[in-house]
């Protein structure tokens, strides 16, 4: 191997250290790019109908966080209160888990008891991992002025971005040659388009979601209904898993009252589930990019492994982003331009080199 190769090789491997030590700085600025895009379009409203953009910016941004700090302003001490409140009944929920699973198991022929050990062992599980659930649930918020400096960050270079977005757009379109540039440009609106619907679809379900478990709990009669909600609504960023995960807390909750009670929390997060599949995506994906489940459910997974909660909260946009730039980039201009045209057939001489024979290109793998 050349001197050159060696150094290419050393240059991209050191490229690739320096990128996963500021990983975090990158998946902030990419925060601030999903809102600036989000953002953009409540500006682009205001400056049709006449305000100016330096206006425009400020309105949309300070309206967004008014929202934002009002909203947590009316909810934050109630759910703190309700959240101490959960730490402290869950353990008492899982303890009657257990009375109940004791019951059960002397109303059970013994026949079935070897199958109900699995039963016993998630009881166990859930009962030596909670402390370590509920310590990791607030693991981006450990610190608070680390978490505020985030947040300032994300908002000034939101703020930037957004009051003047073609300079960095002409900025990006740059880096490519100058006869790709036009298709750059068209890529570039349908990542816009598509993340603004993932970020509407988002939110929406959210909204639904979380009004829908809170009345249903408050209808059932569930303990700590707000904080329920607001869990659901934050787990339906996690396909599938989210609702799973959602439904443990209120079911635990309602258990203390009764069994019964507890299976009509379960019926109600099923239902609820149904109606997000059945009518709520649907109607979402008519905005968005329709994601396959197996590659959204493992996007976010890994984006968590890696990111912690930043990454979760940002594996569908970006998700969204790659899919665009996978179909636009890779299948469109290469893969389905790729024709056998562009592969003579391959001529080998005979053994004697009389008569050279033709292996086709595509034969030869």
């Amino acid at each position: 191997m050349t001197i050159g190769k060696w150094i290419g090789i050393i240059s991209f491997l050191v490229s690739l250290y320096i990128i996963w030590q500021i990983s975090q700085i990158i998946l902030l600025a990419l925060t601030a790019v999903i809102l600036a895009i989000a953002t953009n379009r409540i500006v682009r409203r205001l400056q049709k109908s006449g305000v100016n953009r330096g206006i425009a910016v400020a309105i949309s941004v300070g309206s967004i966080l008014i929202l934002i700090s009002g909203f947590l302003a009316l909810t934050v001490p109630v759910i703190v209160q309700q959240w101490q409140e959960l730490t402290d009944r869950i353990p008492q929920g899982l303890e009657q888990l257990k009375q109940w699973y004791s019951q059960l198991q002397s109303w059970l022929p013994p026949r079935m008891l070897g199958d109900m050990n699995s039963v016993e062992d998630v009881i166990q599980q859930l009962a030596s991992s909670y402390d370590r659930w509920i310590g990791s649930f607030f693991t981006f918020f450990s610190s608070s002025v680390e978490t505020l400096l985030q947040i300032l960050l994300v908002i000034a270079v939101t703020i930037m971005l957004l009051s003047n977005p073609q300079a960095y757009r002409r900025a990006f379109i740059l880096l490519f040659p100058s006869f790709y540039r036009r298709r750059i440009h068209h890529i570039l609106d349908q990542c816009e388009e598509n993340v603004v619907g993932c970020v509407l679809g988002i939110l929406f379900n959210m909204v639904v979601i979380g009004i829908m478990s809170g009345v249903g709990l408050w209808i059932l009669g569930v303990r700590l209904a707000l904080v329920n909600a607001l869990l659901a609504a934050v787990l339906t960023l996690i396909p599938n898993l989210g609702p799973t995960i959602s439904v443990i807390p209120p079911a635990i909750l309602a258990l203390l009252d009764s069994p019964w009670k507890s299976v009509s929390v379960i019926v109600l997060y099923i239902a609820i589930q149904q109606i997000e599949s059945n009518i709520l995506t649907p109607l979402v994906m008519k905005r968005q990019v329709s994601l396959l489940p197996a590659v959204t459910l493992l996007s976010q997974i890994t984006f968590a492994a890696f990111f912690g909660a930043l990454g979760l909260f940002l594996a569908l946009p970006l998700v969204v982003i790659l899919q665009v730039w996978l179909r636009e980039l890779l299948i469109e201009d290469i893969l389905n331009t790729w024709s056998k045209a562009n592969f003579p057939p391959l001529k080998i001489p005979s053994e004697d080199g009389s008569h050279p024979s033709k292996i086709e290109g595509d034969r030869q793998f």
